[in-house]
């Protein structure tokens, strides 16, 4: 699989092996896919991965060109800068129209609305002005906090940011991750309860944070409760057993899709606190042994939804491209003949 080779300064990928240098001047190969799996990653422009110049080749620089050459080697990706700031519909157009007609995106929910701390910055400029100042000793919104026709406003906002994208074909799934604190309580219930509810006619895909939702004595009725919702159960490869973490429970609530996300095993960074950027948390190379694993997982999981979505979120320079790269490969081994 042709790919740049790495600037002097960077050490090499531990996976590097896998895949030759690229020859700027030759087209890659079409990688092999399946139908009924489709893998990608959690962003195609983290800044790690783009400093790495171990994916993207030499003279693929631009914002289109980085796009249009991620679609050329994955077949969906994430969208997970939508979680930092409110996506706006002129990029969504852009992304459709940049890539092939059967490319497909997961569009990450915007902090505020999965019950995430969110600073005024990241709010959009007007509904931030609207807002009263935070009260001494508080640098951060909450939902609860704003007051409901502003809450209103981000929701109308998200939905017609996503318009483009489900136009074309394109949106597959509005992935709700919740944040660490929302526990699988009367409030964290509702609030998931009318997340859906805001989303009316949308597929949303469930992550959850907090291991009150899918402990031992809790998961077959959280379970129960997701496909009662209409919505996507997400599988989360995570440390186990590290401040509030997700069990990884595989199971599906859905027959059209799963969803793996795999966010790497690195427990000594999952709660580190005073990490610069999400690539210093998600730092972790998957070995050949956990990637044979998941593959055989992964694969079972066909059995039970027509289709499988793999979004590797590992995004250290060039780790999580090279995982997913691998990944392909052994699913592809696994098919059916026929």
């Amino acid at each position: 699989m042709p790919i740049a080779p790495p600037s002097p300064s960077s050490p090499p990928s531990p996976q590097a092996e896998l895949f030759p240098p690229a020859d700027a001047a030759a087209a890659p190969p079409e990688p092999p896919r399946r139908r009924d799996v489709l893998v990608g990653t959690c962003s195609w422009t983290d800044p790690s991965l783009i400093r790495s110049k171990r994916f993207y080749p030499r003279g693929c620089s631009s914002a289109e060109q980085r796009l249009a050459y991620y679609a050329s080697q994955f077949p969906i990706v994430e969208v997970d800068s939508s979680f930092f700031a409110m996506p706006q519909p002129a990029y969504a157009a852009l992304w459709a129209a940049r890539t092939p007609a059967d490319f497909l995106f997961n569009v990450k929910a915007f902090r505020l609305l999965t019950g995430h701390q969110t600073p005024p910055a990241a709010l959009p400029p007007d509904i931030a002005a609207a807002l009263p100042p935070l009260p001494p000793g508080k640098r951060n919104w909450y939902y609860d906090d704003v007051p409901e026709e502003l809450r209103s406003e981000l929701w109308r906002r998200f939905i017609e940011a996503l318009a483009p994208l489900r136009q074309q074909g394109k949106l597959r799934l509005a992935h709700f991750q919740f944040a660490p604190w929302m526990a699988n309580n009367r409030a964290g219930r509702s609030h998931v309860e009318l997340c859906v509810e805001r989303m009316a006619g949308h597929r949303l895909a469930v992550e959850f944070r907090n291991q009150t939702w899918l402990s031992e004595t809790r998961a077959a009725r959280t379970l129960a409760w997701e496909r009662e919702l209409g919505v996507v159960h997400v599988i989360v490869d995570e440390p186990q057993g590290v401040g509030n973490y997700a069990q990884g429970v595989w199971e599906t609530t859905a027959a059209d899709y799963a969803v793996v996300r795999l966010h790497g095993r690195n427990a000594g960074t999952w709660n580190k606190k005073g990490l610069v950027a999400s690539s210093e948390r998600f730092d972790y190379v998957y070995s050949d042994a956990e990637l044979d694993d998941l593959a055989g997982r992964i694969d079972a999981l066909t059995a039970r939804a027509y289709e499988v979505q793999v979004l590797v979120n590992v995004n250290y320079e060039d780790q999580g491209v090279q995982a997913a790269w691998r990944l392909q490969r052994l699913l592809q081994r696994l098919a059916p003949a026929a």
